[in-house]
């Protein structure tokens, strides 16, 4: 039996991508590691990671901002997995006004939909006016800079990220499947959790990754939906680093916040292994 021959290419055609990589991220990285290692008198340690892991307020931040990403990942979890459905087995014009709908946010700037959430959601804005001509409050909901409105604004802001990885893994599940599980006897929930819900596990993790690192880093919508009573850790950072000029602290607590998007990237993974595991017993 003769194998048909393989085209191999040179390694060192990835150079570019390589050197490209080096210039733009591992020594950057590199940088930011040394400069959070120097300690105030001027000598190498780790006096500001102590200094960050034993603050009260500092912890706090940092697991405050971890939990505003694990909201604003389940709010588009649950809203984001049924329109994605829609927009798989939907045919004609409603697919296509899906998806629309899913992509339309990207062409705009994050910049203006954060301003016309703040025209949303501020005490005049169209909610509190639409709940005030109905009568069903009296005086205005605080709606901005409260965590409710944020987490809203990040789901609609970060949504397509989760929404098109979704209809990735969706799309490539056979529809006869599904028939073959209602043929067997399957209701609607029991083949969405044995059949739809594994075979697309793939694109929700990955949704899920991307949304939560875009959502703990939208320094934007934090800073103008959430404003000056909500600190997460990109506006600590950033204070850190420009307002007080504590250059080291600052590095050290983007190593910390690193790591623990890292830290909550692997777990995402590691539930996605035993969900499917689970599924497939």
């Amino acid at each position: 039996m003769v194998l048909p021959d393989v085209t191999t290419y040179p390694l060192r055609l990835a150079s570019p991508l390589a050197l490209f990589f080096a210039a733009f991220f591992a020594a950057p990285l590199v940088a930011l590691l040394g400069l959070s290692l120097q300690g105030a008198d001027g000598h190498l340690g780790l006096s500001q990671y102590a200094a960050f892991l034993g603050d009260g307020f500092s912890l706090g931040v940092l697991l405050g901002t971890l939990w505003l990403g694990l909201k604003v990942t389940m709010a588009c979890l649950v809203l984001g997995l049924p329109l994605a459905l829609v927009a798989t087995r939907a045919g004609g014009w409603v697919r296509g006004l899906v998806i629309l709908a899913v992509l339309t946010p990207l062409l705009t700037s994050v910049v203006i939909r954060t301003f016309a959430w703040i025209v949303i959601l501020g005490r005049q804005g169209v909610v509190n006016s639409v709940l005030s001509s109905l009568g069903l409050i009296e005086t205005p909901l605080r709606m901005l800079y409260a965590e409710g409105g944020l987490v809203a604004a990040l789901a609609q802001v970060q949504m397509p990220l989760m929404v098109l990885p979704l209809m990735t893994a969706l799309s490539r599940i056979d529809p006869s499947l599904w028939d073959a599980s209602e043929a067997l006897g399957a209701g609607r929930w029991r083949t969405f959790v044995r059949v739809t819900l594994p075979l697309c596990l793939p694109g929700l993790i990955a949704g899920a990754v991307l949304t939560f690192a875009a959502a703990i880093s939208g320094f934007i919508t934090q800073s103008l939906i959430g404003g000056g009573q909500m600190l997460f850790m990109p506006g600590y950072i950033y204070q850190q680093a420009i307002a007080l000029q504590n250059w080291p602290f600052a590095a050290a607590m983007s190593v910390i916040f690193l790591v623990a998007v890292l830290a909550v990237v692997l777990a995402f993974n590691a539930l996605g292994r035993l969900a499917r595991g689970y599924a497939q017993t």
